[in-house]
């Protein structure tokens, strides 16, 4: 029989002193997960770059005796493609958040890609290159602790128009060449990207695939978001944003994806639902096992 990759799930954000996630994996607990994302970045665990040690003892208990493993979301601000004096601390911080995924023995770290702002642009490739070194950096220190960071891409947001293209990506893993830097795909991220900027998704998913052993699945359209909505119901009627949807209710090519895209064998799927479709939760991952169930791995 072929491998089937884990399917997981990512837990409510709750509260950022902890006092919900317990309450939040109980509630994941009869859903047969491989692995449960912590939006750690939701919590506060990490103080001026230092770990909070009595939070991260909270974590460690909460985490104890799960039905799951575990994967991590880290800081979402973290930019290793910004501002010079900012990068030392993105690298405490992410040396930081790997110590709490090797204290609950999550063999994953997510963080996002690089982003520029406009006037920021002109420096696309030398940040870029920069962003290599830093993330060479971070990796070295997580291998020594068993634990991998998992590069995902982005569509341009909050006023950042310059982000990698899966293609890039792709070959900007290839280059950093290290075993514990990889790639995290976020399908709709991607789907989004290819809208902005004019390419052909599939050709590039295909890129990017082998790269990736954390997979961000949900659904939307492939549109960019809307310049602004009084309340979330209207992006969904409309169909604009990153929506986070229960996968197969959107407009990502799942099919092509199965049939065209080589996934690494070792690869963690981790479907990030958006919580006002929480009531579908069995659904959504009824369909997220069937399309990993799909997929070529090597």
């Amino acid at each position: 029989m072929s491998p089937v990759l884990p399917v997981g799930l990512a837990s409510r954000e709750g509260a950022a002193d902890l006092s919900t996630l317990a309450h939040s994996l109980d509630e994941v607990a009869d859903l047969a997960l491989g692995h449960v994302e912590l939006p750690a970045y939701n919590f506060d665990l990490v103080l001026g770059g230092r770990l909070m040690a009595a939070r991260v003892a909270e974590l460690e208990a909460a985490c104890r005796n799960r039905p799951h493993g575990f994967t991590v979301h880290g800081p979402l601000a973290t930019n290793f493609m910004g501002p010079e004096a900012h990068l030392p601390r993105f690298l405490e911080v992410t040396k930081a958040f790997v110590e709490i995924c090797a204290r609950i023995e999550a063999p994953h770290l997510v963080i996002h890609s690089g982003m520029l702002l406009p006037h920021e642009v002109g420096r696309f490739e030398d940040t870029a290159l920069r962003q290599r070194e830093w993330l060479h950096r971070a990796g070295e220190f997580a291998a020594g602790h068993g634990v991998t960071l998992c590069v995902e891409n982005l569509f341009d947001f909050s006023g950042h128009v310059a982000t990698f293209s899966l293609a890039r990506l792709a070959r900007e893993i290839a280059a950093i060449d290290h075993p514990a830097v990889t790639a995290t795909f976020d399908f709709s991220h991607g789907l989004i990207h290819a809208a902005q900027h004019g390419y052909d998704f599939m050709s590039q998913a295909v890129q990017l695939a082998p790269f990736a052993r954390h997979l961000h699945l949900h659904d939307s359209f492939g549109a960019p978001d809307l310049p602004w909505v009084y309340r979330d119901a209207e992006a969904n009627a409309s169909g604009m944003g990153d929506l986070h949807l229960p996968l197969g209710w959107g407009g990502v090519p799942w099919d092509a994806l199965a049939e065209q895209a080589r996934f690494p064998a070792d690869a963690i799927a981790i479907h990030e639902l958006n919580f006002r479709f929480w009531r579908d939760r069995h659904e959504a991952l009824a369909a997220a096992r069937a399309f990993v169930a799909r997929l070529t791995l090597v």
